[in-house]
């Protein structure tokens, strides 16, 4: 939008720009333009707009995406926004920081534009990237020195726990700065674009997170000090571990790339990065039609002669009611990447349902439950021959999940979930499909 044109539309909603919302509207269209572009919005893309204003980058982003949610928290720019935009793009008044990004999955591949104001940035970052997430790229205008530390590199003034909290998952690109001047009030710092991306699977080794993020926030407490004294609770030879980190023993936080705080976390707490499943040595009970055991067989035998054995699925609520959702390796060899539910696994040779459910709970979830038979499901192409069992618990968590079984995992409210399936069902491996039609 132009200058005048901002300056008018405002007179007409009779508004000031608000200083507390940090409204700063954007009257530069050629930049309005490139900013959308580094977007590459297609027609499958559903576009959220955080903090749309008048729409002077909606305008530009509606004629390439699918479909559109844009988040607006001045009631006045959201009935302004309705009127605007009405049949091409969803208004929702609502201030961004208490949006549900649950709500986003059934929408498909999720691109994020956003103006972000100063005062929220860092909390409204974290909302939308936290896992799981289903953005797929973002595009956002923030202050101008943050986006340098999200962007930052070893050795520099900028490189801190922000950088490699976000960089662990996702790529970060600072795009280009932008002057106060190009904005309708102009602030008194300089902003930056910045592009951020999911990294592709395996591109990182993998390593608990927790103990990352806790890791990286220690070591930069106090910057200056060697990694040494930061790490003292943690690392008790640290001669040793500082060679086999290949560092030197004074190194401090801000000399250690991402890769080496990901070796350093795994030097602490090991983790699995590959499933290597004993395909041959993992044996199931083969049943017949009746789900009576007739023999035994290896897991492999099972799955290459499409056999009928057994398996349990769980699925684990908290106290809202909202159903966990794990999403599964990239490793496995059933439905990789897929969505399932809360824990599920294979009956082993003379073992029965309920013991099998439990132990799975264990397994793959890292809690103990109760858990209460709530239906059957005959063996079938969709379960993979399988007969199942299928059980419900009810947990709060928090919950260890293995990387080489489980890529990430969240509490879903159900009504999200249907939707989901019935606008995506191929996000979700077949027999979970199976065992939510009985809800």
């Amino acid at each position: 939008m132009k200058l005048s044109t901002i300056q008018q539309t405002l007179g007409e909603l009779k508004m000031q720009p608000s200083k507390t919302l940090g409204q700063n509207f954007l009257h530069d269209q050629n930049l309005a333009s490139w900013i959308v572009a580094q977007l590459n919005l297609t027609a499958e893309n559903h576009l959220v707009e955080v903090g749309p204003g008048l729409g002077a980058l909606t305008e530009y982003a509606l004629q390439q995406c699918g479909s559109a949610t844009l988040i607006e928290k001045d009631g006045r720019l959201a009935s302004y926004l309705t009127e605007r935009f009405k049949g091409r793009a969803e208004v929702v008044h609502q201030d961004a920081l208490e949006f549900d990004v649950r709500t986003l999955f059934p929408k498909g591949p999720i691109k994020l534009l956003g103006n972000l104001p100063y005062y929220v940035t860092s909390p409204l970052l974290f909302a939308f990237i936290e896992e799981p997430s289903p953005i797929a790229q973002m595009v956002l205008t923030v202050q101008n020195e943050f986006a340098e530390r999200l962007a930052a590199q070893p050795r520099t003034k900028a490189y801190g726990a922000l950088t490699l909290i976000v960089q662990r998952q996702w790529i970060v690109k600072h795009l280009r700065k932008l002057p106060g001047s190009v904005f309708m009030p102009p602030p008194n710092v300089d902003s930056g674009v910045i592009s951020l991306t999911p990294r592709p699977p395996g591109e990182l080794p993998e390593c608990d997170g927790l103990l990352f993020n806790k890791l990286v926030k220690l070591g930069f407490s106090q910057r200056r000090k060697q990694l040494r004294k930061m790490l003292v609770d943690h690392v008790k030879d640290w001669p040793a571990f500082a060679a086999q980190l290949g560092v030197n023993e004074t190194v401090r936080s801000e000399e250690l790339t991402l890769a080496q705080w990901i070796a350093l976390t795994n030097q602490i707490r090991p983790t699995i990065s590959h499933a290597a499943q004993d395909v041959h040595g993992e044996m199931f009970d083969v049943v017949d039609e009746n789900d009576k055991p007739v023999r035994i067989a290896s897991r492999h035998e099972v799955h290459t002669q499409k056999l009928l054995h057994r398996a349990v699925h769980i699925f684990v609520y908290n106290h809202k009611g909202e159903l966990f959702l794990q999403k599964r390796s990239r490793w496995k060899d059933v439905h990789p990447s897929r969505w399932d539910s809360s824990a599920a696994g294979h009956v082993n040779a003379g073992d029965d349902y309920a013991e099998t459910a439990v132990r799975e709970l264990e397994e793959e979830m890292g809690v103990t439950a109760k858990v209460e038979l709530i239906g059957k499901i005959a063996a079938c192409e969709n379960t993979g021959w399988e007969f199942v069992h299928l059980f419900q618990a009810k947990h709060e968590g928090p919950f260890i999940l293995p990387r080489a079984e489980i890529e990430t995992g969240g509490f879903f409210p159900l009504e999200v979930v249907r939707r989901w399936i019935e606008a995506r069902s191929d996000d979700f491996a077949t027999g979970f499909l199976e065992c939510f039609k009985l809800l």
